[in-house]
């Protein structure tokens, strides 16, 4: 009769320094503990359970939000000790990640169907119950929170907008990336047409919300820039045209004693999965508008005005430099021939 008795009946005691309640099943046996005992303790009215093909929760019950990313983590072969500094085969990615860096609009961790796993294209691994695979060509680097590999906010948010058939919320979390400082948009627009998402409808008209909301984050950067490392105070949001003559353009910045102007280029690249037809428009209006750019700085250059071109991402990235290329051209002012008289109004 003893030798009948389930293995279950025999209490699996784990070194005293193994916190973690999630284990996988080689490291387990790494513990001393086979497979045939730990399957033993899943059977009905045991101490433990498998969620996972190879990976177990040590308690009776249901897994909570964290055990269940980091059961899926180790489903997808990724050892989730924290001290880990490579970034091995797997992060979590889409609503799960979005939740983990702090969208107030994806939903909470237990309350999630699903956690998506970012792994490598060449794995051979199925997606299994709330453990669903997501591969790709080449992984991002990932971002550690809570002690797990999570993808970066732009490729996470487009893997879960790839993965929401909610219009509404799908907007939310595009609307939050930017409007949060999650994200730059451009980064945004990048992953989306990397996933070939643009050719949704109602992410398409996100996205132009989204270029829309970039810009006030980036103008009060400039600002933060200006005053941080005190720079003259310029005149703000200005259009610039010649004396009785035509228009020369708007600036966001312009230091009319040394005839000096700040641009913030918003623009987000625009390529998207339509048509070849609608690719080529695409692509024309994007020459166009770097053409406008491009037409307008010469204008004002010719006339002896200096033109600082600054990006959104190098502004939150590198305000120091900035700060410095723009004392530089102020400075230079003093050995430059005067620029030609400009009319200054309000934008």
């Amino acid at each position: 009769m003893t030798q009948n008795a389930p293995l279950s009946s025999h209490p699996i005691r784990l070194p005293a320094h193994v916190e973690q309640r999630v284990l996988s099943v080689e490291e387990l046996k790494a513990h001393g503990v086979s497979p045939a005992r730990a399957a033993a303790q899943c059977r009905d009215g045991g101490p433990w359970q498998q969620p996972l093909p190879g990976v177990y929760v040590l308690h009776p019950g249901p897994p909570n939000g964290e055990e269940r990313l980091r059961s899926a983590l180790l489903y997808a072969g990724r050892r989730r000790d924290a001290t880990e500094t490579g970034h091995g085969e797997g992060m979590v990615t889409g609503l799960a990640a979005l939740t983990l860096h702090g969208f107030s609009a994806a939903p909470p961790l237990g309350a999630l169907d699903r956690i998506d796993v970012l792994v490598p294209r060449t794995r051979r691994l199925r997606s299994a119950r709330y453990a669903h695979v997501v591969r790709t060509a080449e992984l991002p680097s990932p971002v550690r929170l809570s002690g797990l590999p999570v993808a970066p906010v732009a490729r996470a948010l487009a893997d879960a907008v790839a993965g929401i058939g909610d219009a509404s919320t799908a907007r939310s979390l595009l609307t939050e990336a930017v409007r949060a400082g999650h994200c730059e948009p451009a980064a945004v627009v990048r992953e989306l047409s990397r996933a070939k998402l643009l050719s949704r409808a109602y992410v398409l008209h996100a996205v132009d919300s989204l270029l829309a909301e970039g810009r006030t984050p980036a103008e009060c950067r400039l600002y933060e820039m200006v005053r941080t490392y005190d720079l003259p105070e310029p005149l703000w949001n200005v259009d610039l045209r010649l004396p009785g003559g035509p228009h020369l353009g708007a600036v966001d910045a312009y230091w009319p004693n040394e005839a000096v102007a700040v641009e913030l280029d918003t623009r987000a690249p625009r390529h998207s999965a339509l048509d070849d037809d609608r690719r080529q428009e695409e692509r024309a209006a994007e020459g166009t508008e770097w053409s406008a750019y491009t037409v307008k700085r010469e204008q004002l250059e010719r006339l002896g005005v200096t033109v600082v071109h600054l990006t959104p991402k190098r502004l939150h990235e590198t305000p120091e430099q900035l700060a410095t290329v723009v004392r530089t051209a102020l400075m230079a002012a003093a050995d430059r021939d005067p620029a030609a008289q400009v009319v200054i109004l309000p934008r």
